[in-house]
């Protein structure tokens, strides 16, 4: 795959230099080009010039752009909102002729002149050697003014529009993550990994060099080593609580052949960019198929996953006065956890695992957003994946993040194959959290005793 996109890249090089000898030869000064505004080069570019010369402006745009500071990318990024969108002339005749003659031609001719000029200017802008990588660098500069410039979002929502069908799982190449990958790839697994840092070389290669570790990533062809989203894999003999026993160095490894589950303790995306474009559902199933071709034994799927916005629930819920989740012995308990050292004290930790196992079942099957979703971000990515939410575990991390994100709370979802399209189509239909009956024994009901309920 390398040497092929080195290939493409050159010959794309090649195309874009003899371009510019072009534009210089057809009476455009450098003085002139210097002074054209980056908007008046994209005008150029959609006016349909030569291939040659389309791809050396398409460079040039790309180039000048990344010279630019915050405030003239946001001034760019007005212009593609408010010079590039759709030809609202041809719009307007479309959707007249469709009234007068509704028909296929018409449908298809209101299809395109609806749709933004934008949209083909970043086609072109792709043209350019390493378009794809600089345009995923855009988004990143136009996603950090969204929080604060919301009129942008049709520009962003334009992006991603584009994006996913640019990384549509056909063009996706599955790539095995081991100590012989090469170490500029290796180094991006370190920097990316998002979920449990890598601290050091050994502790990547404890990671994917392991018997009983694997680790997959996605690629893509126009982005050159560069991997979109990997997860990490423990072979484990059964489903796991914790996380430290896994990261642990001088653990034993297991023969893989003995192993019979698989967990997915670790699932990171690698370019923000690409936000919005989903890759960890192709991911997780394709390694599941990966997997269980290489190892037989294998019968069960998990995760043992953060449960990110927990905390910042439940501190709420503290603060609230009036919380209808929270009794005064519930917050008797809970005020345990102000002390620093609370992780450290054995009897502390066992007298808040009950409570913490309810309030987190509470948080996953009844607490939602105004759509009325899981709050927990990771619970709506594994759950609209088809996953069942198997079981909680209070105090699986009690890392500073781990404590920090959910007072040490992890989970495990499962796949369970010829579970998952049923699984999904109850959540995206219905927004039903499919959960096992242990989980589900773990809610406090409105009318049930304020006793806490036992985690077996």
């Amino acid at each position: 795959m390398t040497s092929n996109s080195s290939f493409f890249g050159d010959l794309l090089n090649s195309i874009a230099d003899r371009g510019r000898a072009l534009l210089d030869r057809s009476g455009r000064s450098t003085g002139a080009t210097r002074a054209a505004t980056l908007v008046e080069r994209c005008q150029e570019l959609l006016s349909g010039k030569g291939e040659a010369s389309g791809v050396a402006l398409a460079a040039e745009v790309l180039s000048r752009y990344g010279q630019m500071k915050t405030g003239e990318r946001i001034a760019f990024f007005e212009s593609l909102l408010e010079v590039f969108g759709p030809d609202k002339e041809r719009l307007e005749k479309a959707i007249a002729a469709y009234s007068a003659k509704p028909g296929e031609a018409a449908i298809a001719e209101l299809h395109a002149a609806s749709e933004p000029r934008r949209q083909e200017l970043f086609r072109r802008f792709n043209m350019a050697p390493g378009a794809t990588a600089e345009l995923v660098r855009m988004r990143e500069h136009l996603m950090d003014a969204l929080p604060r410039r919301k009129d942008l979002t049709p520009v962003d929502s334009d992006f991603t529009h584009l994006f996913s069908s640019w990384f549509n799982r056909g063009f996706l190449v599955l790539r095995r993550i081991d100590w012989s990958t090469p170490a500029n790839v290796l180094e991006k697994i370190i920097r990316y990994e998002a979920v449990h840092a890598i601290r050091d070389w050994n502790d990547l290669r404890a990671r994917v060099d392991s018997p009983d570790r694997h680790c997959y990533a996605f690629f893509h062809p126009a982005l050159v080593d560069e991997p979109l989203i990997f997860v990490e894999v423990a072979l484990m003999r059964e489903t796991p609580g914790a996380i430290a026993p896994i990261l642990d160095q001088s653990r034993e490894p297991i023969a893989p052949g003995t192993a019979t589950t698989a967990v997915f303790y670790s699932i990171s995306n690698c370019q923000r960019g690409l936000g919005g474009v989903s890759f960890g559902n192709f991911l997780i199933k394709q390694v599941v198929e990966e997997i269980s071709r290489e190892i037989p034994s294998l019968t069960t799927f998990v995760t043992l996953s953060p449960v990110p916005g927990f905390r910042k629930w439940l501190d709420a819920e503290r603060r609230n006065a009036d919380s209808t989740v929270l009794t005064a012995a519930d917050r008797e308990l809970l005020a345990l956890t102000d002390s620093a050292e609370w992780t450290e004290q054995d009897a502390v930790r066992a007298e808040l695992s009950s409570l913490m196992s309810a309030l987190s079942a509470h948080y996953f099957l009844q607490a939602k957003t105004p759509k009325g979703r899981p709050i927990d971000p990771v619970a709506r990515f594994h759950l609209g994946n088809g996953a069942r939410l198997e079981r909680i575990n209070p105090m699986g991390d009690l890392s500073e993040k781990g404590i920090a994100q959910a007072y040490g709370t992890m989970v495990n979802y499962r796949y369970v194959l010829a579970d998952i399209e049923k699984n999904h189509e109850a959540f995206a239909a219905k927004g039903e959290v499919v959960a096992s009956t242990v989980v589900k024994k773990l809610l406090r009901g409105e009318n049930a005793p304020r006793a806490l309920v036992p985690t077996q």
